[in-house]
């Protein structure tokens, strides 16, 4: 099974709320390139499709992190697959139509200089990270608020937030937490350059 077909079956079975059809009309349109995006410009994932593989590393890791025995046992943590589904494969979708391919010189190993192309970052509506991804879903269906908050926070503290406010939404939204853990796992560890 490809990426694209992983990620349209959990969509499909997991997210049934009213709009997420035309959601999901639009990622796969040729108005989207969320399919084929990086899903940085140099660092994580910074290749075809890499926008498409975090989304599903974060639904993974996600999962794991909120069936840990400590997670639903001492924390109490349980959300609907919906929810979870909602806010790992959708928390990205700001990088949507922002990358595009570039070139550039540089010197290959023989010192001979080649022109290469690479990613550089343009953002047709700079609405921010996660606050743009919770404004463009909201444009489908509506989220929850515990949704909404672990979207728009699921940068943690690496985000440009004030750190008093990412500290109260991880605080008082569980899955904002969850899913930052979840967001830098995948980046950090499974998607090293």
């Amino acid at each position: 099974m490809t990426n694209e077909e992983r990620f349209i079956d959990l969509y499909r079975s997991k997210i049934r709320r009213e709009g997420a059809d035309k959601l999901l009309d639009f990622l796969r349109s040729p108005q989207s390139d969320f399919f084929t995006a990086p899903a940085s410009a140099r660092y994580h994932s910074a290749c075809e499709g890499g926008l498409l593989a975090h989304s599903l590393n974060v639904y993974d890791c996600l999962c794991d992190y909120l069936a840990r025995r400590r997670v639903t046992d001492l924390y109490g943590l349980s959300y609907p697959e919906e929810s979870v589904a909602i806010a790992a494969l959708l928390h990205d979708l700001c990088k949507v139509n922002c990358y595009k391919t570039s070139f550039r010189n540089q010197k290959d190993e023989a010192g001979v200089w080649q022109r290469v192309p690479f990613y550089e970052f343009s953002d047709p509506l700079p609405y921010g990270h996660g606050e743009k991804s919770v404004y463009i879903i909201s444009g489908y269906f509506r989220l929850t608020r515990d949704e909404a908050f672990a979207i728009r926070y699921h940068m943690g503290f690496s985000g440009n937030e004030d750190p008093r406010s990412v500290g109260d939404a991880l605080q008082k939204f569980p899955l904002a937490f969850a899913l930052s853990v979840a967001d830098m796992e995948a980046s950090y560890f499974m998607e090293k350059n």
